[in-house]
């Protein structure tokens, strides 16, 4: 009796075992990119959060050279084009001086904003410079006596919005003054002279967040 041989089928599937072991395999894989992915992730958002505070910190700042000459305690309110409150020269990058003095009071002698949203909604400045068309007389007779004088008020403000801490999802920034040591948990309301993240986590070189 002859024998019957047949050909194997090529389209057999997998076996049991191989498709645990190739699902073990890619099991491995995920394990292995998803802290990859989560760091990456994590990497971008503390990128934000520098970008952000960087942000908030330069307004601070430019606000604060703003204050130099605005109602010096003792002088005519404003004092003079070019000289800060102590008659000092003023910072060169400062083209405007703030013209509000009742933002100002006894407790704020550093002429830090008294509040982040201050920045966002603006305050009323005015020229460092002084005014070229008052008392250069009527060129053209397009404008009246009256009209010469006359000072429009000019708001300038320092952030278009408030930004969102990133690491938690709201603008709930922790702010300290100029009077607050930097290991202060609760803001005395003074002024803001620093904001930080109000997040305790850690981040990827190991520092809080709350320390950046």
């Amino acid at each position: 009796m002859s024998k019957i041989f047949r050909k194997p089928n090529a389209e057999s599937g997998y076996s049991l075992l191989e498709l645990v072991a190739t699902l073990g395999v890619l099991a491995v894989l995920v394990m292995g990119t998803l802290p990859l992915a989560q760091n990456a992730n994590k990497r971008q958002k503390e990128q934000r959060l520098r970008e952000s505070l960087a942000m908030m910190r330069r307004a601070i700042d430019e606000f604060r050279r703003d204050t130099f000459g605005a109602c010096p305690q003792g002088a005519i309110p404003g004092g003079l084009p070019g000289q800060g409150a102590g008659g000092g020269p003023v910072d060169p990058r400062s083209r405007v001086v703030i013209d509000d003095c009742t933002i100002f009071d006894n407790e704020n002698l550093d002429r830090y904003p008294p509040s982040l949203e201050m920045l966002v909604d603006g305050v009323k400045v005015r020229s460092r410079m002084p005014n070229l068309v008052s008392g250069s007389g009527i060129r053209d007779g397009s404008l009246q006596a009256t009209e010469i004088n006359e000072e429009k008020e000019i708001i300038k403000v320092y952030l278009r919005e408030l930004p969102i801490d990133p690491m938690t999802g709201e603008k709930d920034w922790k702010l300290r003054s100029s009077y607050q040591d930097v290991d202060s948990e609760n803001w005395d309301d003074i002024n803001v002279f620093d904001v930080r993240s109000s997040s305790e986590e850690e981040a990827l070189n190991g520092e809080k967040y709350s320390d950046w």
